[in-house]
């Protein structure tokens, strides 16, 4: 999970793109990075932190030109190293720079086609500096002089070819603009906009979500389609082309669990909305399973769980209640590296008001449990506060699988659900009651919204990868690169350096 936002206006947009960022801060705190071209002279800073971290007045003077792409990163796998912060970027040909949110699950097949046929060294394990090298080399082979828009579709179509996995990117082009596109299944989200500009003619931005789009007074225009590139070319105009046969819609179903900001559309999709709809359905499987139910009071964890309680407990007829105050400086802890550390920002994160929750039966809800750490800490804290029992509610299903699309689930085995019955996950995570949606459920919450949208990747849910290329091997590399200690030992020696470099620009 990342953030990916590029602009092509008649003005400099490194503020814009800079407040973008900010606003999809949510999808990545680790590291950020802008790059933006004036005529034929690109300049980028990126480094390791949060977006007010990276960027200073002095940087964002040389930040300009009137077109540029920004990112905001968290790792799936690896260091988490400022070298492997983004935008990347490559001289030949023309000087492209890439932002890419997803995970490829071909990358070590590339890395070795790109370093033996194609003669590109890849110096990060990053798999994003492995699209930009696939995307540069098909690139160079369209062969032209003066690029056209129907020459970067070309390369595009090539990308589709050689790329499998989930992919939305954002490449900019020196001197020529911007190209957006996303995977044969859109797995992971990207839209785009424009706006009117004091000349008369449109500026356009794209992104990971809608809300950036909206933060910035652009208009959206829609979702970048499956398999689909956008061109903007440095004049100001739109181009859109298919770049592959047989595409199909079936994004990540988690952008509408926990991912996205609910105040987004993804894929026509309000987030909002389908959360909505999750603690609806939540409620009317309470009320199959215990039609008595004694619960007192509904309670969300902040932020994520909070639409889907307010919605569950209309539909229960129960009170609402705030029962815990976050403190708003502390980040996300499913993103958080580490299991120490994800334990320890728990107590930092929320406090609890104790009158709420004195001698009643409270209902929590969260949008989804993934290695109970942080809902067991919840449920402790809720029982010091004096509450009678502590039922427990997922808005989403159980998470039983590894993710291997961009989103940092870790192993099986430290999945709280993995191999075990919701029973067992209760006892556990020391609930009187645990609650998930059915997956069902949840499928139809989200296509209430869209009816266009036959089926979501849910393999989290169900262990169906949609690319239909992940074996066991695949699955032991993945769980070699993501378990706490390898991250623990990859960030240990992580170096934090900053990066602020105009490539062909002593200045």
């Amino acid at each position: 999970m990342c953030g990916i936002v590029g602009i092509v206006a008649h003005e400099d947009v490194n503020q814009n793109l800079y407040d973008a960022l900010t606003v999809l801060q949510h999808r990545g705190q680790d590291a950020a990075g802008i790059m933006t071209c004036a005529e034929d002279k690109v300049s980028l800073r990126k480094s390791n932190g949060m977006v007010y971290d990276v960027f200073r007045q002095d940087h964002m003077r040389r930040l300009i030109g009137p077109m540029g792409i920004g990112h905001v990163r968290y790792p799936t796998a690896g260091c988490n190293s400022s070298a492997e912060s983004q935008p990347f970027y490559v001289n030949s040909p023309y000087g492209i720079a890439l932002t890419h949110n997803g995970n490829l699950t071909n990358s070590e097949e590339l890395e070795e086609e790109l370093y033996r046929s194609d003669l590109r060294h890849i110096n990060t394990s990053s798999d994003s500096e492995v699209i930009l090298n696939v995307f540069a080399h098909e690139l160079q082979k369209v062969g032209q002089q003066k690029l056209t828009p129907e020459g970067v579709f070309e390369a595009v179509r090539s990308v589709h070819k050689r790329c499998r996995g989930a992919y939305a990117v954002v490449a900019m082009i020196t001197g020529y603009g911007i190209v957006g596109f996303r995977d044969p299944f859109g797995i992971r989200p990207l839209i785009f906009g424009s706006k009117e500009n004091r000349h008369g003619s449109r500026d356009f931005m794209i992104a990971s979500e809608s809300v950036a789009l909206v933060s910035q007074g652009f208009e959206i225009e829609r979702d970048v389609a499956p398999g689909e590139a956008v061109f903007f070319d440095v004049d100001n105009k739109c181009h859109v082309r298919e770049c592959i046969d047989n595409a199909k819609l079936t994004p990540c179903i988690f952008e509408h669990v926990y991912l996205a900001r609910p105040d987004s559309i993804v894929d026509e999709v309000s987030v909002y909305k389908t959360r909505l709809r999750m603690g609806t359905k939540l409620a009317e499987k309470i009320c199959r399973s215990r039609p008595d139910h004694d619960i007192d009071v509904v309670m969300p964890i902040p932020d994520s769980g909070r639409t889907s309680a307010m919605s569950l407990a209309e539909s229960l007829g129960v009170p609402y209640r705030e029962g815990f105050i976050k403190n708003r400086y502390i980040g996300r802890t499913f993103i958080m590296p580490g299991q120490a550390v994800r334990k320890k920002s728990v107590r930092q994160k929320l406090s609890p008001v104790s009158l709420e929750f004195k001698d009643k039966v409270v209902c929590l809800v969260d949008d989804s449990i993934v290695r109970g750490t942080t809902c067991s800490q919840i449920i402790e804290m809720a029982r010091d506060a004096g509450a009678r029992k502590v039922y427990f509610c997922s808005a989403a299903p159980a998470v039983r699988f590894p993710n291997v699309y961009g989103i940092d689930m870790p192993t099986p085995e430290e999945l709280v659900a993995f191999n075990r019955t919701d029973e067992e996950v209760a006892k556990v995570i020391n609930a009187d009651w645990l609650v998930y949606q059915d997956l069902q459920d949840l499928v139809e919450c989200s296509r209430a919204g869209n009816r266009q949208i036959e089926s979501f990747e849910c393999s989290v849910f169900d262990g169906k990868y949609v690319t239909g290329d992940i074996d066991a091997a695949y699955m032991e590399k993945v769980a070699a690169s993501r378990s706490d200690a390898s991250r623990f030992d990859s960030d240990s020696i992580a170096s934090g350096d900053a990066s602020l470099i105009n490539v062909h620009n002593d200045t």
